[in-house]
C-alpha cells in the first residue's frame, strides 16, 4: 500500500511565524494571551495553553495586565486602537500576506467600494472588513457574488476593487474574477491568495488525482485544510483527520494508492504521526493468515480482471508473469506496449510488479493472457474523463489526420480534435499538426463508446489571454518590442507582440511617402517597434517603427554642410523654379534665378524632370524643413570669362 506525502504538508510561513512568536515570549517567562486561537489548530492550541499562553476572544476576557500577541489572521483596525488605549503591550503576529490585503483596503476612500472573497464568519475576513474605511460587500460563491449584482447597481458611482481570503480556492478564484469585471468593467483586482496556498492546492489536487485515497490532516475550523479536502474530494475517497487515531476505523486494502496532505496550521509531529500509523496499518495487511494463504493456492481469475504481477522472465516477444494463481501467465510485447520500437527489456525487468487485465484464460492448457497497455489506456481513460469540463491541460502526440479534425494520443488514449477546435485557420492544412506535440482540454467524453473530444482552440485563447494581462500590466510608452507582422490594411501594419496586437500606421513605417504598407513590409516579417501610444480603456496601441537614425533630414544634418556641392535629381518643377532630391526623403529647390547665369523664362528651358545636376547647398531650414539650391553658384567662375571676351569685342 504505497503512502505518498505532498512536499508542502504542514505549517506556511505566516503560521510557524505565529508559533515561533508565542514560544518566544514562553521560552522567556512570559505568559501571554493570544488574541484568539493564534491558528485553528486544536493540539497546537492546547499546547500552548498548558504552556502558560492562554487564549481569549475579545480584550475584555482578559483577567490581568499581560502582553497580547495578535494572531495570524488579523484582527481589525479598532483592536489596535483599543489595545493603546487601554496600555496594552501588543506584539503583532499577523501573516504578512493578510497584513498586504489589510493595507490594500484601508487605502482606498469613499469614492471605491471593496469586493471581499472570502468567508464573512473567518476572523481573517473580519480583520481585512475592520481595516475599510469605505463601503465593502463579501462572498463565498459564484452565486453570491452574481446576487450582489443589484447592490453594486445602486452603488454604480463608485470604482471597485476585488480582493480575496489567502486561503480562498485558486480555481473559484479566476471564476470570480471574470464575474466581477462583467458586473464592473472598471474593477481594479488583486490577487491576494497566498502563493503557498495555490502550490499547497495544487499539489493535492494531482496527488488525488493519481491516488485511491486521500488523507487530509487539519483542524476542524481551519479554513485552509477544508479546502483541501474540497479539492481532493473531487479526484478520489477524501479523509479529513485531526489526529492519527481517526485513520484506525477506516477499511484501508492492501494495494490502495494513498495520498497525505495537510493544512498551513498542520504540526509536522501530526503528520509524522500519521505516517507511522499508516505504516503500522500497511504492515497489517500484509501479514496474511493461514487462511488468506491456503485461499490464495487456489485463487483463480476471469477475463476483464485487474490483477497484480510480479515479471518472472523476459523473452524476444512476450514476459512471463507470476499473478498468484496456478495458471502459466504471460502478456505479449503488443499488449506491453503500442511502440513497435520497443523490446520487451526496454520497458520491464524481471522482479518488477506490475498491473495488468486479463485478457483470455484457457483453464484447459492452464494459461492466461495478460494486457498490460490496456489497463494503461483504461487508466488513461479514466484520467482524461476526470478532466472533462476542468480546463485542465493535456498533452498528446498527433498521429492521424482524419474527416474533420485530427487524433491525438494521451494517455494511450485518442482524442478527436475537431478542426474548428484545431487552432489552425480555415485556409491551412491540418497535416502541419501532424506528427506533433499539442496541449489540448477535453470538452466532452462518451465513456460508453469510450471518446473523448479536445479542444487546442482553448488552450491557445487561455494562453493568449494570460499574455494579454501579463502584458498590459507591464507595457509602458517607449517600450521597445520584436513583433511579427499579423495583417496589412491601407493604412498601416498590425504587428503580434505576443498576445496583443499593435498597429503601425502607414506614416510610421517608412520617413518617405508610400502608398501601401506592403511597400515597406509584409505579413509574417519580424520588426523591432516601441510603443508610441497606449489606450488601456479600448485595449489599443500604436506603434512606431521609423528610426530616428533614418530620418533623412538628420542623415542631411550629419551628412551635408550648407555650401556642399552634391548631385541632385529633378523631381518637378514650378513657374518659380525647380524641386531637386538631395537625399530620398529630402527636396530642395532651385529658385529660377539660381538655374543658370543667363535670363530664362521658365524652369523647362533648361531642366527635365528626372534630369541629375550639379547643385551647392546654400541654405538649409531644419525647422520649416526647407532646402535651398544653386546652380548658378557653381557657373559663376565662368561669368569673367565671357564678360572679358564681350569687352575685347567691344574695344574692336
Amino acid at each position: 500500500m504505497p503512502v505518498t506525502v505532498a512536499k508542502t504538508a504542514g505549517f506556511c510561513f505566516g503560521v510557524n511565524r505565529a508559533v515561533d512568536t508565542v514560544l518566544q515570549q514562553l521560552e522567556q517567562g512570559q505568559k501571554p494571551y493570544t488574541l484568539g486561537e493564534i491558528i485553528h489548530n486544536p493540539q497546537v492550541t492546547a499546547d500552548l495553553k498548558a504552556k502558560g499562553a492562554d487564549a481569549v476572544d475579545s480584550i475584555d476576557e482578559m483577567m490581568e495586565q499581560r502582553s497580547v500577541i495578535i494572531r495570524s489572521h488579523g484582527v481589525a483596525q479598532s483592536v489596535y486602537d483599543e489595545l493603546t488605549k487601554r496600555g496594552l503591550p501588543y506584539i503583532d503576529a499577523t501573516c504578512p500576506y493578510v497584513k498586504k490585503i489589510q493595507n490594500i483596503v484601508a487605502e482606498q476612500d469613499l469614492d471605491t467600494g471593496v469586493l471581499i472573497a472570502g468567508d464573512v464568519s473567518h476572523p481573517e475576513v473580519q480583520g481585512i472588513i475592520g481595516h475599510c474605511k469605505t463601503d465593502w460587500l463579501a462572498f463565498r460563491t459564484e452565486e453570491e457574488l452574481q446576487n450582489l449584482a443589484e447592490t453594486m447597481v445602486k452603488m454604480s458611482k463608485k470604482q471597485w476593487i476585488l480582493v480575496a481570503q489567502t486561503t480562498f480556492n485558486a480555481n473559484l478564484w479566476k471564476k470570480c474574477v471574470e464575474i466581477a469585471k462583467k458586473l464592473c468593467t472598471n474593477a481594479k483586482i488583486f490577487d491576494t491568495i497566498c502563493k503557498a496556498t495555490l502550490t499547497r492546492q495544487t499539489e493535492a489536487a494531482d496527488l488525488a488525482a493519481e491516488s485511491d485515497v486521500m488523507i487530509v490532516i487539519g483542524g476542524k475550523h481551519s479554513s485552509n485544510t477544508k479546502k483541501l479536502a474540497e479539492i481532493c474530494s473531487r479526484f478520489c475517497t477524501t479523509v479529513w483527520v485531526e489526529t492519527a487515531a481517526e485513520l484506525k476505523d477506516f477499511p484501508f486494502e492492501r494495494g490502495m494508492r494513498v495520498g497525505v496532505t495537510a493544512g498551513a496550521s498542520t504540526p509536522v509531529g501530526i503528520i509524522k504521526e500519521v505516517r507511522k500509523t499508516m505504516c503500522e496499518i500497511e504492515k497489517n495487511l500484509d501479514e496474511m493468515t493461514f487462511e488468506e494463504m491456503l485461499n490464495a493456492s487456489f485463487k483463480s481469475t476471469y477475463t476483464g480482471e485487474k490483477v497484480k504481477g510480479i515479471v518472472t522472465g523476459i523473452a524476444p516477444n512476450e514476459i512471463s508473469v507470476d499473478i498468484g494463481t496456478k495458471h502459466t501467465c504471460y502478456a505479449p510485447l503488443s499488449e506491453l506496449t503500442s511502440n513497435p520500437n520497443l523490446k520487451p527489456e526496454d520497458i520491464v525487468k524481471v522482479g518488477d510488479e506490475l498491473e495488468f487485465i486479463v485478457l483470455r484464460v484457457n483453464d484447459v492448457e492452464g494459461t492466461v493472457m495478460l494486457s498490460k497497455k490496456r489497463l494503461d489506456a483504461q487508466a488513461g481513460f479514466e484520467k482524461v474523463m476526470k478532466s472533462a469540463g476542468t480546463n485542465e491541460v493535456l498533452s498528446g502526440v498527433v498521429t492521424d489526420v482524419v474527416k474533420g479534425g485530427v487524433l491525438a494520443i494521451t494517455e494511450g488514449v485518442k482524442v478527436f480534435i475537431p478542426a474548428s477546435l484545431s487552432g489552425v485557420a480555415k485556409n491551412e492544412a491540418l497535416e502541419q499538426l501532424l506528427k506533433q506535440e499539442v496541449r489540448f482540454v477535453i470538452r466532452e467524453v462518451n465513456e460508453k463508446r469510450h471518446r473523448a473530444v479536445g479542444s487546442i482552440k482553448d488552450v491557445l485563447k487561455e494562453e493568449r489571454k494570460a499574455q494579454e494581462e501579463q502584458f498590459w500590466s507591464t507595457v509602458e510608452a517607449g517600450q521597445v518590442f520584436t513583433g511579427t507582422v499579423k495583417s496589412l490594411t491601407s493604412y498601416g501594419a498590425f504587428v503580434d507582440l505576443g498576445g496583443v496586437d499593435g498597429m503601425v500606421h502607414i506614416s510610421e513605417l517608412s520617413w518617405q511617402r508610400i502608398k501601401h504598407p506592403s511597400d515597406v513590409v509584409k505579413v509574417g516579417d519580424t520588426l523591432e517597434v516601441y510603443v508610441k501610444d497606449i489606450d488601456t480603456e479600448n485595449k489599443k496601441i500604436s506603434l512606431g517603427y521609423k528610426k530616428t537614425e533614418d530620418n533623412p533630414w538628420e542623415v542631411l544634418k550629419r551628412d551635408y554642410a550648407v555650401e556642399s556641392v552634391c548631385k541632385a535629381k529633378i523631381v518637378s518643377m514650378t513657374t518659380f523654379g525647380a524641386f531637386a532630391q538631395v537625399i530620398p526623403g529630402v527636396d530642395g529647390l532651385i529658385h529660377i534665378s539660381q538655374i543658370s547665369n543667363q535670363r530664362i523664362a521658365k524652369p523647362q528651358d533648361v531642366l527635365t524632370v528626372g534630369q541629375e545636376v550639379d547643385v551647392m547647398i546654400t541654405d538649409i531650414d531644419f525647422d520649416k524643413k526647407r532646402v535651398s539650391l544653386s546652380m548658378k553658384a557653381l557657373l559663376a567662375d565662368e561669368a569673367p570669362v565671357e564678360e572679358a571676351a564681350e569687352e575685347v569685342a567691344d574695344a574692336e
